[in-house]
């Protein structure tokens, strides 16, 4: 079961996350002027965003999804790890929801926007 649910939620979210990763990494890149090495920067924050998804991320998440689902079998069944799964889930729609429809800037801090040409 842990494996059915890495292989077809927690990981295509992890995916979905660094792909907002990646919206915001092009967004901020707009701020360097260079072409050359304006593309330099998005290889390596994008690299780099990867492989914090791939170790960190992934891992992370399956962690608390385990110890999650073993508390909660000792307590109330699958109701905690079926409310982790959809909190995921819902944090995941909104990002994409206010990223696509606000624009990158709308799931940053004010002091981390690029500033108004």
């Amino acid at each position: 079961m842990n494996r059915t649910i890495r292989n077809y939620y927690v990981l295509p979210c992890c995916l979905l996350l660094l792909n907002l990763l990646n919206t915001l990494i092009t967004y901020k890149a707009r701020m360097i002027a260079d072409g050359i090495l304006r593309t330099f920067v998005v290889m390596g924050m994008v690299l780099f965003g990867s492989s914090l998804v791939a170790f960190l991320l992934s891992p992370g998440i399956e962690a608390l999804v385990h110890t999650i689902h073993q508390a909660s079998r000792r307590r109330a069944g699958v109701a905690g790890e079926t409310a982790f799964y959809l909190g995921l889930g819902l944090v995941v729609f909104w990002l994409y929801f206010r990223a696509n429809t606000l624009g990158a800037a709308s799931i940053l801090p004010p002091a981390w926007r690029n500033p108004s040409r």
